[in-house]
């Protein structure tokens, strides 16, 4: 089974290495010298270097795993959707999760999702693309996966993304069990967790509906009710 190892960097980022028995992939590689060190800890060849999307802040230390190892660049016109990337026998398969960017994309590992800025702990990103419908197609796929992925995002903004869903379900008592268990020295969730807490997967729960009645927001349809929910600040 491949395994997935998370890394900090800049004041908020998170970057990740999955790699099986001797090859590894380094997504958002940020904080490369952590990185290279890891590898050589563990007696690991770096194989690839990919990003979650092209923003700025995803891409310091592409540079430099590349030119300290013999890793390939991935770029996004090198992933397909649902292409594979090979890892001592094993594969990630690649998810074009356009909405944050037209760019996004996500890693599963099998058991881990490399989520960028597409799924948060707790929240999504921002819909930098003006494109909500595919936003909504992208967050409903990652919705039809297992239970119980474990959700490792490009950022940590738990403790924002907690108070905002806080603020709209005061009385969900998941999101404080969450909040109370929350280390930022290892920022995940499970998805089984996030379709507890997180409101941009609960558009058809029963406590968002009735939100979004009280608000007077449009509700009737799934499409109403993510595009009312998209709408609250």
């Amino acid at each position: 089974m491949l395994k997935t190892e998370q890394f900090h960097y800049g004041s908020d980022n998170l970057g990740y290495l999955v790699y099986g028995e001797k090859e590894a992939l380094a997504i958002d590689g940020g904080a490369a010298n952590e990185i290279l060190r890891f590898l050589d800890q563990h007696g690991l060849v770096l194989s690839f270097v990919a990003n979650t999307h092209e923003h700025f802040d995803h891409l310091p230390g592409n540079e430099t795993l590349l030119r300290q190892t013999k890793a390939s660049r991935l770029a996004f016109e090198d992933l397909p959707d649902n292409g594979e990337i090979p890892l001592d026998g094993e594969q990630v398969t690649v998810l074009r999760t356009p909405g944050h960017s037209r760019d996004s994309l996500c890693f599963y590992t099998g058991s881990a999702l490399i989520s960028g800025d597409t799924l948060f702990n707790g929240t999504i990103g921002n819909c930098f693309t003006g494109d909500l419908a595919g936003f909504y197609r992208s967050i409903k796929r990652l919705m039809q996966l297992p239970a119980g992925t474990i959700i490792y995002a490009g950022h940590d903004y738990v403790r924002d993304s907690l108070a905002f869903a806080t603020a709209l379900e005061p009385d969900n008592a998941d999101i404080a069990r969450f909040r109370k268990a929350y280390d930022p020295r290892h920022v995940c969730s499970a998805l089984a967790e996030e379709f507890k807490i997180n409101p941009y997967l609960r558009f058809n729960e029963a406590p968002i509906v009735n939100l979004l009645k009280q608000k007077g927001l449009p509700h009737a349809t799934e499409w109403e009710r993510w595009q009312s929910l998209m709408s609250i600040e």
